[in-house]
């Protein structure tokens, strides 16, 4: 794990974005195309901001939520509706999106199609997470009810979980294919969120999900 800790905010979001981007650039410049994935939530809204302004060849790049709750784009809650909001406009309103809902009444009636939708974007070229209190990333909640599987080495791509923090079901990138990605960044702000990463550290994966990804990520913090 590195550890990049900005003296504020505002220079977190911009160094942040910078090195998103520049991981996009090279993966364009090599493949002719990349792929991103990000949070949901509003800690990342800044970053999105600064990105959709990025000059790169946002038609070629893929863009995933990490994972998204079970409800359509009309609910305030919907990770995709922000998405749209924050990272789809400007330079960056060409980019494609892979979708992690459609309508239906719990998200294993889709899961084989979504999934067939991301496996062309794998393996992630730049993959942002975010992380919460409790050590959850993407939707691996200590506690889901499928956790040990989406943790799991064969575990598929995409799978749909169910944890009491999490309130409505949704469906999640697993951690084989977090791993797997090219770059991994994890944004985080705050004393509380850098004291739980510390202690992560020393946690298996099953009661702290972003332990998956430490020993590659790059972390980036300010108060």
């Amino acid at each position: 794990m590195r550890l990049i800790e900005y003296p504020d905010r505002a220079q977190l979001y911009q160094g942040l974005a910078r090195a998103v981007a520049e991981g996009l650039a090279a993966e364009l410049a090599a493949k002719g195309r990349a792929s991103l994935s990000v949070p949901g939530g509003t800690t990342p809204g800044p970053v999105f901001d600064l990105l959709a302004q990025m000059p790169l060849d946002w038609a070629h790049v893929a863009v995933v939520l990490n994972d998204e709750r079970w409800v359509g784009e009309d609910s305030p809650r919907s990770n995709t509706a922000l998405l749209r909001a924050r990272l789809f406009q400007g330079r960056a309103a060409v980019a494609q999106l892979v979708p992690l809902y459609a309508p239906a009444p719990k998200p294993e009636d889709r899961l084989a199609e979504l999934g067939a939708g991301l496996a062309p974007h794998l393996p992630i070229s730049v993959l942002l997470l975010g992380m919460g209190a409790d050590m959850h990333t993407a939707s691996l909640f200590p506690g889901a009810d499928l956790l040990v599987l989406a943790l799991a080495e064969d575990a598929p791509p995409l799978m749909a979980l169910r944890a009491e923090a999490a309130g409505e079901p949704r469906i999640t990138l697993t951690a084989p294919v977090l791993r797997a990605a090219k770059t991994i960044h994890l944004l985080i702000t705050g004393a509380e969120k850098r004291e739980a990463l510390l202690r992560a550290l020393d946690l298996p994966a099953d009661q702290a999900p972003i332990q998956c990804v430490l020993e590659t990520a790059t972390v980036h913090w300010a108060e």
